[in-house]
């Protein structure tokens, strides 16, 4: 195995690759919302706002070979199918619900770290920087899921 040193972050840890793949932009949100019971594809992606199809199938095919979400072929007709999370993918849902909470706790701040940095760069909000995460604060919304 490959030196996976903690203060170094080496490519070649298979650690690194694992933390890329469930904290990536879409893993968190999809176990947080297959958290709550097995879903299909679709109802998946009606509480995910802005995921693509493609988008979705790759993260949900990652989560699967990370061990993280089952698939299941339902035997209907049409076929469908349906994800759940295993006993391996519930363990991440308190550190997620904790990075939820400090996102929600120090949203104003970062806010106002944001608007300081915009000003002292004689910028408008920033493309990467102009997310609002209030729909999410005020609970209202898809990410507003109980974590």
């Amino acid at each position: 195995m490959a030196d996976c040193n903690p203060q170094h972050f080496s490519a070649d840890c298979p650690s690194r690759l694992l933390f890329d793949q469930i904290a990536d932009k879409w893993s968190m949100m999809v176990l947080t919302v297959l958290n709550q019971g097995p879903l299909r594809f679709n109802a998946v992606k009606r509480q995910l706002g802005g995921v693509t199809q493609k988008a979705l199938t790759q993260c949900l095919r990652r989560l699967e070979r990370n061990g993280l979400i089952l698939r299941r072929v339902l035997a209907t007709s049409p076929v469908a199918v349906e994800y759940e999370i295993t006993p391996l993918g519930r363990t991440l849902h308190e550190p997620f619900k904790a990075l939820y909470g400090w996102t929600l706790d120090k949203l104003p701040e970062v806010e106002r770290a944001r608007q300081a940095f915009d000003h002292r760069n004689g910028e408008g909000s920033l493309k990467t920087g102009a997310v609002s995460l209030s729909p999410v604060a005020s609970g209202s919304g898809p990410a507003s899921a109980e974590i």
